[in-house]
């Protein structure tokens, strides 16, 4: 299960871990729920890759930092680079080889 992060545990993973991803969303949001499940299907076959997620509520300053645009989103990073926004979620082979090109 993908656990709830804030700042500060984003901030200690990205010096942590080579490759982290943050999946962003809001509670009420259909199609954040859908994507959450894929992501949490493609995350168990990505042991490289540390993944949390956070409630774009309470992370504005990430929405402002990375120019999110819409959620659901997931942010990628590659040895505390940041990569890419993934905003098209579409299925979960789809999701892991976004992933997978960052290893």
């Amino acid at each position: 299960m993908i656990q709830e992060w804030k700042i500060e545990q984003l901030q200690a993973e990205l010096k942590r871990t080579a490759h982290t991803a943050l999946y962003l969303y809001t509670p009420m949001c259909g199609t954040c729920k859908l994507a959450g499940r894929m992501l949490e299907i493609t995350a168990s076959t990505l042991p490289g890759y540390s993944f949390g997620k956070a409630d774009l509520n309470y992370v504005e300053s990430l929405a402002e930092t990375y120019q999110i645009e819409s959620v659901p989103c997931l942010l990628i990073w590659k040895n505390g680079e940041f990569e890419e926004k993934l905003y098209k979620f579409e299925s979960v082979p789809n999701i892991f080889e976004r992933l997978q090109s960052h290893l």
